[in-house]
């Protein structure tokens, strides 16, 4: 809406020039305008990443996020009271819902050879990130460990190296990709580097393959009616949540298009 208004703000000014009786000055709230549209569009273009259609892969979702609380940290700082209230409030939201940790999301954001542990970042103070990387490392161990047992089970005479995977992955310095970083693929990273890391590669296959979301933005709000009527009133959790996911993967699998509701008026 903002960047449709934007693109008539030259016409207030001619219309005023012909019109004697039009007498509102808009010049201050313009620039409002468009200060305000600048801050919202990194939210526009990280709900286009996280809840598209397209099903991103779960490394990208907190980079994103990330960009997000950059905006916000700028708009307390900045010289307008009325983008530092905004993001006053805002902040204490975005503070709220990451003291937890998203574990499966860290874990995609670790092993993104981009990122790695640049996910502590979006924790309010050093001590909560510091408790959440501790956090995401035993459990990498933890999934590590098993991993490894089961590659070790199938290779019974390979010879191990004294450091493991695990602990040569994060020494490493981060993948800086040529050119346009955009066309990034971390699965296509591992895919390259499985001979290096045979055990961390399985486990990123499995992890980055995990869709940042189930369903689109759009139906998010408006899933219920589709699934649970008069005939299926009695379905439990489970039951509704498969039904969703898999009717809306099928959608994406096949590329179909829903038709669009026909008004009856």
């Amino acid at each position: 809406m903002l960047s449709v208004a934007l693109k008539f703000k030259s016409v207030f000014a001619g219309y005023k020039k012909k019109e004697p009786h039009y007498s509102y000055e808009l010049s201050e709230n313009w620039r409002k305008v468009e200060k305000i549209y600048k801050f919202l569009k990194v939210f526009n273009l990280a709900t286009h990443v996280i809840s598209d259609s397209e099903y991103p892969i779960a490394n990208l979702y907190l980079s994103k996020i990330l960009r997000v609380k950059q905006v916000i940290d700028n708009a307390i700082e900045d010289r307008d009271s009325f983008m530092r209230e905004m993001a006053t409030s805002m902040k204490e939201n975005f503070d709220k819902y990451w003291r937890e940790c998203n574990m499966v999301m860290s874990l995609a954001c670790v092993l993104d050879s981009m990122c790695k542990l640049h996910f502590s970042l979006i924790y309010k103070s050093e001590h909560v990130a510091a408790e959440n990387v501790e956090k995401v490392k035993n459990t990498l161990q933890e999934m590590y460990d098993e991993y490894a047992e089961e590659c070790h089970v199938q290779e019974k005479e390979a010879i191990h190296p004294t450091k493991s995977e695990l602990e040569v992955y994060p020494d490493e310095s981060a993948y800086i990709p040529e050119g346009n970083s955009k066309s990034f693929s971390a699965l296509e990273w591992w895919k390259n580097n499985s001979l290096k890391f045979k055990i961390l590669s399985k486990m990123a296959a499995d992890i980055l393959a995990i869709p940042v979301s189930t369903v689109a933005s759009e139906s998010s709000f408006g899933a219920r009616g589709r699934v649970i009527d008069e005939y299926r009133s009695r379905l439990n959790q489970e039951s509704i949540e498969t039904l969703i996911c898999g009717g809306d993967w099928l959608w994406n699998k096949y590329d179909l298009k829903k038709k669009p509701k026909v008004s009856c008026e």
